[in-house]
C-alpha cells in the first residue's frame, strides 16, 4: 500500500497568535492545548493546507506557520474535542478522519528513514550474530528489537544467557518501535529481530522519534 502524499501548506503568517509565530523562530515550541513550552523533538507540528485542511508535519519541513502539540495521543484527543486547531488558526480547519493514523505513519517512516541512514553509513547492523559481535566489542549505543519478535528470542540476547554479553552492563537503551518485517526491509531481508546502532548522530534521532511514536501507541 503506497504512502499517502501530504499536500503542501499555505502560509499562516497573519492567522496565528504572535506568541506562536515567535516560537517558530526559536528552539522551543508551545503546545496549543497544554501551553507547555518544550523542545520541538517532543512535539508534533501541523500546518494548514491549501484547502484549509490540517496536515501533520512530523519532520517540521512544510512551509507555513506551525501549530504544535505535545506528542501524546491524549493531547491530540483533547485538541480535537476542544477545536484547538481552528482556534489557533483563527478560522475553519478541516481535520482528516484518520489524523491519528497519519501521525503514526509519519513517525514510523521517520524511524525507518533514520535507521536507513544509519545502515548506509555503517552505523547499524542487523541479525543476531552481527549484533552479538558488536555487543562483545562494545560498539553498541542503541539496540532496536522487533516489537513482534519472540519474547524468548529477544530476552536471550540481552537477558544474561548469551555468552560474552552481560545484561547488567548493557548501558544503552533497548527500543521496540518497529516490526520484524519493517526492520528487515531496511536491511534487505524478510525479517530482522535484532538491530544494533553504533555511537553517532543517528542514535539521538532514533531515540527522539521512537519516543514521539510511543506517545501515540494508543492511536
Amino acid at each position: 500500500m503506497g504512502r499517502r502524499k501530504l499536500p503542501q501548506a499555505e502560509p499562516l503568517a497573519d492567522t496565528l497568535p504572535d506568541d506562536a509565530i515567535a516560537r517558530e523562530r526559536g528552539p522551543l515550541r508551545r503546545c496549543i492545548v497544554t501551553r507547555q513550552t518544550l523542545p520541538k523533538e517532543q512535539m508534533i507540528r501541523f500546518v494548514i493546507g491549501p484547502m484549509r485542511e490540517l496536515v501533520p508535519d512530523p519532520g517540521g519541513r512544510l512551509p507555513g506557520r506551525g501549530l504544535w502539540l505535545v506528542a501524546k495521543d491524549e493531547v491530540l484527543r483533547k485538541a480535537l474535542k476542544q477545536g484547538a486547531f481552528a482556534k489557533a488558526a483563527r478560522g475553519p480547519v478541516g481535520v482528516p478522519g484518520d489524523l491519528g493514523a497519519l501521525i503514526v505513519s509519519g513517525l514510523r517512516q521517520r524511524v525507518l528513514d533514520f535507521l536507513g541512514f544509519a545502515r548506509r553509513s555503517g552505523e547499524a547492523v542487523a541479525g543476531r550474530e552481527a549484533v552479538l559481535d558488536w555487543l562483545r566489542h562494545a560498539k553498541v549505543a542503541l539496540l532496536i528489537q522487533a516489537s513482534d519478535g519472540s519474547p524468548a528470542e529477544r530476552s536471550r540476547l540481552i537477558g544474561g544467557r548469551t555468552p560474552g554479553v552481560d545484561a547488567g552492563e548493557l548501558g544503552f537503551p533497548v527500543l521496540t518501535p518497529l516490526t520484524a518485517a519493517e526492520l528487515g526491509g531496511v536491511f534487505g531481508r524478510d525479517r530482522a529481530v535484532h538491530v544494533a546502532v553504533s555511537p553517532g548522530r543517528m542514535v539521538s534521532s532514533l531515540q527522539a522519534e521512537t519516543a514521539r511514536l510511543a506517545g501515540f501507541a494508543a492511536v
